[in-house]
């Protein structure tokens, strides 16, 4: 068997839970909170990273995964340079989808919605809750911007712990946003890919929800 056979062999059966109408919260928010925490206190490695999908104003996706650093009934948050290809084409296009998916409990979550820039004063707490060296990254690195090489970035790294030591300002090319969310779908891995799926969608400000085709 060559390696592209061996390839199409990989499989994962699954059929750990269940995801019925019956157990899940009115509110997406709430039911998000509820298999975070499991996903938390399963101790599985990195459980708010998620995969963030954002479209240029020419339609082409792009993706890359972050870390989820907040969330609450206003929308879901996270932090960036806001030259960054991503912070350029949520400009563009201020819509993206939040996926989370965590394989050991064969769950995953998909948000959508609008995206918007949070309030400076928010960045700025979470900017000196980092650790020195993250603030450093933070500010000397020209986010997605083409560089000379690796030993570019300890000189930029170098020079502005001379220059500024560990007191500086957050730089303004740097903070967060959140995601206010239009849509959730929550999917549970089942037999024979007979999946789980249930869909939450914003109607006239309730949230409703409806079960979807695997």
């Amino acid at each position: 068997m060559n390696s592209k056979d061996d390839f199409k062999q990989i499989r994962h059966e699954y059929g750990k839970k269940e995801l019925l109408e019956t157990d899940i919260n009115a509110n997406p928010i709430i039911q998000f909170e509820d298999w975070f925490n499991e996903a938390v206190d399963q101790k599985i490695s990195d459980a708010n990273a998620m995969t963030l999908s954002t479209v240029s104003s020419e339609g082409r996706p792009s993706a890359r995964i972050l870390l989820l650093k907040n969330y609450d009934e206003n929308g879901f948050y996270f932090f960036t340079n806001y030259n960054s290809r991503k912070s350029i084409e949520l400009e563009q296009n201020p819509y993206a989808c939040m996926v989370f998916f965590w394989s050991d409990l064969e769950r995953q979550i998909r948000i959508e919605g609008k995206i918007e820039k949070i309030e400076p004063r928010l960045s700025d707490e979470y900017f000196f809750e980092r650790p020195i060296g993250s603030r450093v990254a933070a500010a000397i690195s020209p986010q997605s911007e083409e560089i000379k090489n690796r030993d570019y970035l300890d000189k930029l790294v170098n020079e502005f712990k001379t220059e500024h030591g560990e007191k500086f300002e957050r730089p303004e090319y740097w903070g967060g946003y959140r995601l206010i969310p239009d849509s959730f779908e929550f999917w549970q891995g089942r037999k024979n890919r007979l999946n789980d799926r249930i869909e939450y969608r914003l109607i006239e400000k309730k949230w409703k929800n409806r079960r979807l085709a695997p």
